[in-house]
């Protein structure tokens, strides 16, 4: 039952009982321990006032009943439930009643505001396709369109009207550590979908390594806006908070959409709230909304939140610093910053770095990052240029990384190469996808993640993603130093730029950008492209392709991250169709 405005009250930060930092054998286990305290998970609108409390031991009775309707509908172990991945009460239930009953859950993402309808409905259909559910559940609002992506494959009902009955009272099945708990999709599977099969152990494992490093304990309590489709909010700020006995107060994702700020607000208004995680965008979002006519020290205090977690895309240290120039007026310390690296593949988390040490860089010579370190040809009279790379931590506990070269080879300090993951948090495998496992996964349990890399003393370091690099005569150029650069440029902002390779008319190699234009009027166009083409030249030293498209034009993942692979199967397709500039 919903608690009534009146009688409202949080879920406390601590309960008197012993904490365990996910060490159990499966998320049943997990769950049922989490439910012996007062303890759970507490839902916030957009104005980050209180308007759900849900308990751990709630939870866990919701699950139950769920799991034996699923039973009663047929559902058998090892079948899938699709679930569209709402922050709330309904979906966390419906998930853990997936469990109980030996099925698997399977997140499914929101609508975003790319794309529209039709969109949406396409992107759920493909991922129905790939997970080949016994039933779709969605939230009401989101009903119509959920059947529809549903219709011909299979059942689809609403939450809210399922579950209402009461269910026959049956036996549950016992789950074994090595049983698949759930399918994870990550947030680039869109068109070609890979729903990763994670198990019990591979995801307790996850969880305990990520809280030993985070120095997770009594006194801890989260907050986040993060997306329940997504491994950073479903693993992280869902499961994790579980399986480690916190409370976790949250706003949903399309309200921190819409009103920012509320996540701060949130943060400030509890006085218990020690840990939230953003990916960069969340922080650069935030610095750029606060006005320097609000009283930063007066309207919110951050002097409690000593983790800000940060990961999910790559961090950028001059977002980071503009969040703590916004905000250390209110108590902010640079010094909470936590980067980290991870996956959905890994479950979460593969490197993070000591609590309290925030973020610390490595400039690198751009001549390495490109791949012509050593090249007789360069002009030795050109003045070295650096890139800042942030320090992303080191493995968790039992996770082994290494930094291999194209022929497999483990490279030394400061080579950069593919990144290499095994440990127990690595997935079991792509489900019912074995080439892609196949190609992901080396029979030995090494995972090729597809990032770029180099190590040092230990640490990570993250310079890009494989797929997205960008090669011209033989020279490596990282769309996000184009895009970056393009930021600069008055009225942009990060998110509005795409970079990438095309082959022009001539045959030749051309870096492409697709750039959000907000301005109709045509010389300001032609400047700004103009201007544009300077700015690649000068990283470059080519000429590049410059097409100036709609705002909200560029395709995005499902947790909101720019898709560049899409948006140049879109450009080239003709999808995307650029504004005409006249000369």
């Amino acid at each position: 039952m919903a608690d009534t405005a009146a009688t409202l009250r949080p879920t406390p930060t601590d309960d008197g009982r012993p904490m365990r930092q996910s060490d159990f054998g499966t998320v049943v286990e997990a769950l049922d321990y989490a439910a012996q305290g007062q303890k759970g998970f507490n839902f916030h609108d957009a104005r980050a006032d209180l308007v759900r409390v849900y308990p751990y031991a709630e939870l866990a009775a919701d699950a139950r009943r769920y799991a034996m309707h699923f039973i009663a509908e047929g559902v058998q172990p090892g079948d899938r439930i699709a679930l569209i991945a709402e922050t709330g009460a309904g979906f966390a239930a419906a998930f853990f009643g997936a469990i109980y009953a030996g099925a698997l859950p399977v997140p499914l993402p929101l609508p975003t505001s790319f794309g529209g309808r039709d969109a949406y409905v396409d992107q759920i259909r493909v991922q129905l396709n790939s997970c080949d559910p016994v039933m779709v559940l969605s939230p009401t609002g989101l009903y119509p369109m959920v059947a529809e992506a549903a219709a011909g494959k299979c059942a689809a009902h609403d939450w809210s009207q399922w579950f209402a009955a009461d269910a026959p009272v049956v036996a549950l099945p016992q789950a074994k550590p090595t049983d698949i708990a759930y399918l994870q999709y990550s947030s680039g599977s869109t068109r070609f979908p890979h729903g990763v099969a994670v198990t019990h152990e591979a995801l307790l494992a996850n969880l305990a390594g990520h809280a030993f490093m985070m120095k997770v304990g009594e006194g801890d309590r989260v907050v986040s806006w993060l997306p329940w489709y997504h491994d950073m909010g479903l693993v992280g700020c869902m499961l994790s908070p579980m399986a480690n006995q916190l409370s976790v107060d949250y706003i949903a994702t399309e309200d921190f959409a819409r009103r920012p700020l509320s996540w701060l607000t949130l943060i400030s208004r509890n006085k218990d709230a020690t840990l939230s995680y953003s990916p960069t965008f969340g922080y650069d979002i935030c610095a750029r909304r606060i006005s320097h006519s609000i009283p930063v020290a007066e309207r919110y205090d951050l002097s409690r939140w000593r983790v800000a977690g940060n990961g999910a895309d790559m961090i950028r240290p001059e977002v980071m610093q503009a969040f703590v120039d916004a905000f250390a007026p209110a108590g902010f310390k640079a010094s909470a910053f936590l980067p980290s690296y991870g996956l959905a593949e890994a479950t979460l988390a593969v490197t993070i770095m000591p609590p309290g040490d925030g973020i610390h860089c490595d400039l690198i010579d751009e001549r390495t990052l490109s791949g012509a370190a050593g090249d007789a040809r360069a002009d030795q009279r050109l003045p070295t240029r650096y890139r800042a790379i942030v320090n992303c931590g080191k493995a968790v506990p039992g996770m082994t990384i290494e930094v291999r070269d194209e022929k497999g080879r483990v490279l030394p300090d400061r080579k950069i190469g593919r990144v290499f993951v095994r440990g127990l948090g690595v997935m079991a495998g792509y489900f019912r996808d074995p080439e892609a496992t196949e190609a992901a996964l080396s029979p030995d349990g090494w995972l090729d993640t597809g990032d770029m890399a180099y190590m040092k003393d230990g640490s990570i370091y993250i310079v890009g993603r494989a797929k997205d690099m960008i090669i011209i005569n033989g020279k490596n150029h990282w769309p996000q130093d184009i895009e970056w650069a393009i930021e600069q440029l008055p009225g942009f902002k990060a998110g509005d730029i795409a970079a990438f390779s095309i082959t022009t008319p001539s045959g030749e190699e051309a870096p492409a950008v697709l750039v959000q234009c907000r301005t109709s009027d045509n010389d300001e166009r032609i400047k700004l492209r103009d201007a544009i083409r300077t700015k690649v030249k000068a990283i470059t030293g080519m000429s590049s392709v410059v097409e100036l498209v709609p705002p909200r034009t560029l395709p995005r993942t499902s947790s909101g991250k720019l898709s560049r692979s899409k948006a140049r199967l879109q450009y080239l397709s003709g999808e995307i169709q650029p504004f005409e500039v006249a000369a």
